[in-house]
């Protein structure tokens, strides 16, 4: 994989969220009826299997669906969202009013119950004083009566969608009673980043508006969101089948929740941070008893309790699905173990609960049934990282553990422990990657070739790419899907432009996502097998869209996107000192390249530099986001610069920006 060289206008633009400088124009693909896009029919192997699960679990135990209908005050029928700026719709319910009867021979019947489950966007009263708004967005937006107005948690994604969900709530609870307090349970975007859908900057900057989070929280978002963000972004269209229409053949659900929007995303610093278990805060009249949870579902995390309403939020730290200890779009790896333990820390310390509501799905209620859940998840946690530690202790590999670990009966015939969006197999690879990392032991996997380079070989070895296809055809017509995906990928890696190659490769993946139980796995593969058949087609995400996000992002955090973007070949031998000084917020920086590497420090007073920049924080966001060029600007008046000129120029020539949409399933 490559990198190319962008211009000052993209240069951090292009390290954010997916800009589209320099992008070539995304293919047309035509889908066809129920989210068709060239996708072969099921095979006959794929059919059993799907018919297999029926007899697997105990799908006669219809509870979830009265549950997750249970308190419902209104339903938005026909809910639609668009992008605030394209138009383009975003988020699309009655696109998935497919979702009726038995699952076809496309869809894992598991995940047509869990799809069936996730696909009723209304409001829901979880018990006196307390409120959710399901399926308006990936995540459950909470919503709690105060003594002066509403305390809102987990404000969901985006932007688009929290208007759409704030007029709703208004017209059927809020009335006009004013919001007084906002909750960020943890640094996942799905849970802050529609935040200016429902109350102002102004309300927050009044103190109108009280924010809270767990301690981490804006350092954590900040890297997950901003320094790390083009390759997650690029690896969730994957996880999330951003390319993936609505259909049988398509998108059907993430099990988490029905889908992810992508649309603005905005962020506010938080007013009070939460430190520590057994902290109490009373919020508009309502005492609330706080659990750190960081280090399980996210790095930042906390969970609540409502003695007076003898309620708990469990967060993302439980949820009616098996989670994921390391999630495929990528991010860092979570302790099992810990998962476990403040699994058990809740049912040992908040068992009196009466109900239990999270921050994705419906609640649980009735202390017996809260019992045998929160038993039922904490062990099937523990399970997994005790089984993949004893296993790692006999010296078995991540592959190896992966094809051999199963739930005991008792755990996986609960569908509240099903693989809908984690998944035991790669669960139990993370787990022996927290411990051990990436490294097998195997000396053949200390330094192997590239990918492709291996390729190539193992096709010269095998008689070619023809008689590989040739040879995967009846592994294919065996339903040997695992192993014919590993051959033909070797051989799209050792010739991306055989046809026959990817068509199968394309097929396999269908029949693969066809029988995931997890959404993510159904995502990955049809995603694949769309990208084999057309290409590359997901348009680049449009860096406006984060603004609000990059704006309440520190700026301590935001410069550490500089140092990753750093091009050592461009930077060999040069040493330079750039100052920054910022108009608005009076913070000063000083940049510092040295041995290719790029620190940043923040200053009470700046020392002499090669050039100092000396500018609004929003201006700096202007230029990096493309809505304002830094050629333009130092010929105007906006901004001011001491120094070399050249020096700035040649800083700024040393920085390349990423490769947006990278292949992954070709070379």
């Amino acid at each position: 994989m490559t990198f190319k060289t962008v211009s000052a206008n993209c240069l951090l633009a292009a390290s954010l969220l997916l800009t589209a400088c320099g992008d070539p124009t995304p293919k047309p693909v035509v889908i066809g009826e129920g989210g068709r896009a060239g996708n072969s029919e099921p095979s006959e192997h794929t059919v059993q299997a799907n018919q297999a699960v029926l007899e697997q679990l105990p799908f006669a135990d219809e509870r979830d669906f009265s549950e997750a209908q249970r308190g419902l005050v209104a339903r938005f029928d026909n809910l639609v969202v668009k992008h605030q700026r394209s138009g383009d719709v975003i988020w699309d319910m009655p696109a998935y009013d497919f979702l009726e009867g038995e699952a076809p021979a496309t869809v894992n019947p598991s995940l047509w119950r869990q799809a069936k489950l996730n696909n009723t966007p209304g409001l829901y009263q979880v018990k006196e004083g307390i409120w959710q708004l399901r399926n308006f967005d990936l995540s459950t937006l909470s919503i709690i009566a105060g003594k002066k107005g509403w305390i809102l948690v987990d404000p969901g994604i985006t932007r688009e969608n929290a208007e759409v969900a704030m007029a709703f709530l208004k017209e059927h609870l809020l009335g006009d009673k004013p919001i007084t307090a906002v909750l960020f349970t943890h640094s996942h975007v799905d849970h802050f980043g529609g935040i200016l859908g429902y109350i102002t900057k102004e309300q927050h900057r009044s103190g109108q508006v009280t924010v809270y989070a767990p301690e981490g929280f804006i350092e954590e978002a900040a890297s997950e969101n901003i320094l790390l963000s083009t390759a997650m972004m690029r690896r969730a269209g994957y996880q999330y089948g951003q390319v993936l229409a609505p259909g049988p053949y398509g998108d059907v659900d993430l099990g988490l929740g029905k889908s992810v929007p992508f649309g603005s995303s905005d962020l506010l610093v938080p007013d009070v941070i939460v430190k520590e278990t057994g902290e109490e805060h009373l919020i508009d009249g309502v005492r609330f008893i706080f659990q750190i949870a960081s280090g399980t579902e996210a790095p930042a995390e906390f969970t609540f309790y409502l003695p007076e309403h003898r309620a708990f939020c469990g967060a993302e730290v439980i949820s009616r699905t098996l989670h994921n200890v390391y999630t495929l779009r990528g991010a860092k790896v979570r302790d099992a173990l810990k998962w476990s333990e403040v699994i058990d820390s809740i049912l040992q310390n908040y068992g009196e609960a009466e109900v239990i509501f999270n921050s994705h799905h419906w609640p649980i209620w009735g202390s017996e049934r809260i019992a045998e859940y929160l038993g039922n998840q904490r062990d099937t946690y523990k399970f997994i990282h005790d089984q993949s530690v004893r296993m790692v202790l006999n010296g078995m590999t991540p592959n190896e553990i992966a094809n051999s670990i199963a739930l005991p009966d008792s755990l996986q015939t609960l569908f509240s422990n099903r693989g809908y969006y984690g998944t035991v197999q790669h669960n139990a690879k993370a787990v022996y990657q927290f411990y051990m990392g990436w490294y097998d032991g195997n000396p053949a996997n200390l330094h192997p070739l590239p990918a492709a380079d291996s390729a190539r070989r193992y096709m010269d070895m095998m008689g070619g790419v023809d008689s590989v296809v040739d040879q995967a055809r009846s592994y294919y017509e065996n339903g040997e899907y695992q192993w014919v995906a590993e051959l033909l990928n070797h051989a799209v890696f050792a010739h991306p432009e055989h046809g026959d190659a990817k068509e199968l490769l394309a097929k396999t993946y269908d029949q693969m996502g066809y029988q995931a139980e997890s959404g993510p796995w159904r995502s990955e593969y049809l995603t694949a097998a769309h990208e084999l058949r057309h290409g590359i087609t997901v348009e680049p995400k449009d860096t406006r869209d984060a603004i609000g996000m990059l704006e309440m992002t520190p700026m301590a955090e935001f410069l550490k996107t500089f140092a990753v973007m750093v091009d050592p070949d461009k930077a060999a031998g040069k040493y330079l000192r750039i100052n920054l000084q910022l108009t608005d917020t009076g913070e000063l920086f000083e940049l510092v390249l040295e041995n290719s590497v790029l620190h940043s420090y923040q200053r009470q007073q700046l020392g002499e530099a090669n050039a100092t920049l000396i500018l609004s924080k929003r201006l700096f966001l202007d230029i990096i986001t493309g809505a304002a060029s830094l050629s333009d600007l130092l010929l105007g008046d906006e901004l001011a610069l001491e120094g070399s000129k050249l020096d700035l120029l040649s800083f700024f020539s040393v920085v390349s920006g990423p490769l947006e949409n990278f292949p992954i399933v070709t070379p």
